[in-house]
């Protein structure tokens, strides 16, 4: 293996797709990740996603990249069993099963940090291992909810809106992975392993800003505020003859060179705009000039003033614009990989990007029980017939 992580083997046991992304990550970054999965029907995530050419999904390739399929019963004493031996030769791992469900399987951690104490024992819930709420089933759009962050998105005249990917389950696996990271650090001083426990609603919290102070404080109830940010401007999309522009000049000295392009140097001392607070508190006459102004120019032309005037502003990308823009293509953002049944298959690369040990995509989402053969037989020494055994009576 390659990669920074790639003296780790970790085992993965979660499914759908907090826990997963987590090994997805871990993977990305060279890791041995030994995926276990139901016999016959492996993780849901082999059939979730909106459009499924050839009856497959396109989101399994991403999500399991760079990890190897093994299958096991973990409801049966011989498929925890199996599941043990291969945990003990692991450094790491990773199930976003409900509070307990290892614990009845017999592979609770106190158990599995006696056969291996330096075991990282990541576990992804929906909210956390302890607490009045451990019990219940916890889905991502529940967590962004009891996190916050649904509240405060979308427009203020209709109900709360969510993102259109399943954010609370990534920034879950994200902090997982981060907290498997910091735990593997500190078994380098201890030699000891610990529990990760990773909660969806606590990683949406963590993204939350100054919004618990800003009530219990100040008495501010943030609210939903559609495309802008109270109190941040300008900051806004801003109409032209072809489609919106984004524009983000609310720092003094930015406002103030956006002001001498619209001809208008005016703006940046009248004392309705020209403090970082007096420009939030005009926030929407102050987009109102700026609109006048973006309308009547053309989106390629109002972009390329603003770069060379040094103001941040952008598209809104969709995917087909992703896959034409030249910095996506010099950054290679979007890399593409054969596989047997979509062929040339593109996706987005490994992030964040390291000087001296880069991540790769190595693999695209395996075959389920693809590496039967392999973990069974070459890790765990089981020779063919007994895996075969193993098979026919389904355990594996």
């Amino acid at each position: 293996m390659t990669g920074a992580l790639g003296d780790l083997r970790v085992v993965e046991m979660g499914q759908l797709l907090a826990g997963p992304f987590c090994g997805q990550l871990l993977g990305d970054f060279g890791a041995e990740v030994v995926k276990i999965e139901p016999p016959g029907s492996g993780d849901p995530m082999r059939e979730w996603g909106r459009e499924k050419p050839h009856g497959m999904s396109l989101w399994w390739p991403i999500l399991a990249r760079n990890k190897k399929s093994v299958t096991l019963n973990l409801r049966t004493p011989e498929g925890q069993a199996l599941a043990r031996r291969i945990i003990a030769q692991a450094d790491v791992l990773v199930e976003n099963f409900r509070p307990g469900t290892l614990e009845r399987w017999g592979l609770a951690p106190a158990d599995l940090h006696r056969e291996n104490p330096r075991l990282i024992i990541t576990r992804v819930t929906g909210y956390g291992q302890d607490g009045p709420y451990a019990p219940r089933a916890g889905f991502g759009s529940i967590g962004e909810a009891m996190g916050g962050i649904r509240y405060v998105t979308g427009d203020p005249d209709k109900p709360p809106s969510r993102a259109g990917i399943s954010l609370g389950d990534e920034l879950a696996g994200t902090f997982a992975a981060l907290g498997t990271l910091v735990a593997l650090h500190a078994r380098h001083r201890t030699g000891r392993g610990q529990i990760v426990d990773s909660a969806l609603y606590e990683a949406v919290l963590a993204l939350m800003e100054s919004l618990v102070p800003e009530w219990e404080i100040a008495g501010y109830q943030r609210e939903r505020t559609g495309s802008v940010l109270p109190n941040i401007a300008p900051s806004n999309v801003y109409p032209t003859l072809d489609g919106p522009v984004l524009i983000a000049a609310n720092r003094d000295t930015i406002w103030r060179r956006l002001a001498a392009l619209m001809g208008r140097p005016d703006l940046a001392d009248d004392e309705r705009y020209a403090t970082h607070g007096a420009r939030g508190a005009n926030a929407e006459e102050l987009d109102d000039l700026i609109g006048a102004w973006t309308s009547g120019q053309s989106s390629a032309s109002l972009l390329e003033l603003l770069h060379e005037n040094g103001i941040p502003a952008g598209l809104t990308y969709r995917a087909k614009d992703m896959l034409s823009d030249p910095h996506y293509k010099a950054r290679e953002a979007i890399i593409r990989m054969a596989h047997p049944d979509f062929g040339d298959f593109p996706m987005h690369n490994v992030f964040p990007k390291l000087s001296e040990t880069p991540g790769e995509v190595r693999t695209l989402g395996p075959a389920l029980g693809q590496h039967n053969a392999e973990v069974y037989g070459d890790l765990l020494g089981l020779p063919p017939d007994e895996i075969a055994a193993l098979k026919a009576a389904g355990t594996i």
